[in-house]
């Protein structure tokens, strides 16, 4: 009667942090760049005195979908989408280099360039800052070209670019900060083979049609498990109830 309690409380339990992985996806449907984390039950034998043939189902991450999300053109000049696999080299909060793929960049108000989460894009010698100018031209290489304030188009001067990276995806984790980061906080060498889409956005590559039908069907799993749970205690009743009588 233990066991069976202990197992159907065991995937209950995995099941709930399932559901916690597709939450999390649902949530960011429509953020910019994001990419989908995937999951699955994994079978694992259960440590400790007893049959080593006791298996329990686990539910743990197995990565994540980097497929490219639907571009969207938005005609704004700090926005930018990288083309094919890459990344956007950052700040990260901790001071290290990080990579996102979100390319709604902002200026704050002393110039210094960001991304939507406020992170200081990285260029070539560190944080991106644009002095004041009529006009910001982000090239498809990640050049970035300004026109200085009372000056025509023909005075377009580049002043940086935008530091693009594309390193081994099996070498890249997902930080508490949403961010990418390399194994012991190292830094990915730029790659000029990257390309970024200007005026443009990548959307999340989330599918909530089939989030939706996997949140389903672990709402159902769920439902067996506290089933199994419940039909534990009736015959616990049941048994105690024999021996009272007996």
């Amino acid at each position: 009667m233990d066991h069976s309690l202990y197992l159907a409380m065991t995937g209950a339990t995995q099941v709930m942090r399932a559901q916690d992985v597709v939450s999390h996806n649902l949530a960011n449907a429509s953020t910019t760049g994001f990419k989908s984390e995937m999951d699955a039950f994994r079978s694992l034998p259960v440590l400790g005195p007893g049959s080593p043939t006791r298996i329990n189902a686990v539910a743990q991450g197995i990565g994540r979908d980097d497929r490219q999300g639907v571009m969207q053109h938005t005609g704004r000049p700090l926005d930018v989408a990288v083309r094919g696999p890459g990344w956007i080299a950052v700040q990260a909060p901790d001071g290290s280099e990080a990579y996102t793929r979100a390319g709604d960049l902002q200026l704050t108000a002393d110039g210094m360039l960001t991304d939507g989460a406020g992170n200081p894009v990285i260029g070539n010698g560190g944080p991106v800052t644009i002095p004041d100018s009529a006009q910001i031209v982000i090239g498809n290489d990640g050049t970035i070209s300004t026109v200085p304030l009372g000056q025509g188009p023909n005075t377009l001067t580049q002043i940086d670019r935008i530091k693009l990276v594309d390193p081994d995806p099996a070498t890249l984790s997902k930080g508490t900060d949403s961010l990418m980061h390399l194994a012991g906080g190292a830094a990915a060498d730029a790659d000029p083979a990257v390309q970024l889409a200007p005026q443009m956005l990548e959307g999340s590559n989330v599918n909530p049609s089939t989030e939706l039908v996997q949140m389903i069907a672990l709402s159902r799993q769920y439902e067996m498990q506290v089933r199994s749970i419940k039909t534990a205690e009736d015959n616990a009743d049941a048994s105690m109830k024999l021996l009272q009588a007996n």
